[in-house]
C-alpha cells in the first residue's frame, strides 16, 4: 500500500500539513483524486449519510459537487493525536436554483499507519447568505495558509 504522508503519530506542524493537504484535495472537485486519500474500507458519516469504501466516497462527492456548485473550502485544525485529527471548515457554494450558502462543520479523521483515513465523521449546517456575503470563492492561496476561520 503506498504511504500518504504525513503519517502518523502527528504533531501539530504534521497536523496542519495534513489539514491543508485535504482542503487542497477537496478543492479540486475531483471526487477520484480526492478518494485516494482514504483506504479502500473507509467508513464515512456525513451528515445523515453513511458511506463505505472508496467506491462509495467517489460517487458521493460526484453527486455532491453536481448539487454544490462553485464550491469553495476552508479547514482548520482543531485538535490531534496519535492517529486522529479533528477540524473545523467552513465552505459556500451556489445551488442549482442560484442560492448561496454557506456550509460549517466539524469532522473527526482517523488515520492508518499509511497515513490514509480510514474513519471520517462530518456534521454539517447549511445557512443561506447573499451572494456578496460570499468570502471563499476558490482554493486558499499560499499567503493565507494558516489563517484562521472567523465564527460566521
Amino acid at each position: 500500500m503506498t504511504a500518504r504522508p504525513p503519517l502518523p503519530p502527528f504533531d501539530e506542524e504534521s497536523a496542519r500539513r495534513k489539514v491543508q493537504a485535504a482542503e487542497d484535495a477537496w478543492n479540486t472537485r475531483e471526487p477520484d483524486r480526492v478518494a485516494l486519500a482514504y483506504t479502500p474500507d473507509c467508513v464515512w458519516r456525513n451528515r445523515d449519510d453513511f458511506i463505505v469504501g472508496r467506491a462509495a466516497i467517489i460517487d458521493f462527492l460526484a453527486r455532491k459537487w453536481k448539487q454544490e456548485l462553485d464550491y469553495a473550502l476552508r479547514k482548520e485544525l482543531w485538535s490531534f493525536g496519535g492517529n486522529r485529527i479533528s477540524v473545523r471548515f467552513q465552505y459556500e457554494w451556489n445551488d442549482v436554483a442560484g442560492r448561496t450558502w454557506r456550509s460549517y462543520g466539524n469532522e473527526l479523521w482517523q488515520f492508518d499507519g499509511h497515513g490514509l483515513m480510514s474513519r471520517r465523521e462530518a456534521s454539517i449546517n447549511d445557512v443561506p447568505i447573499h451572494p456578496e456575503e460570499r468570502r471563499i470563492l476558490g482554493p486558499r492561496p499560499d499567503e493565507e495558509y494558516g489563517n484562521a476561520l472567523p465564527l460566521r
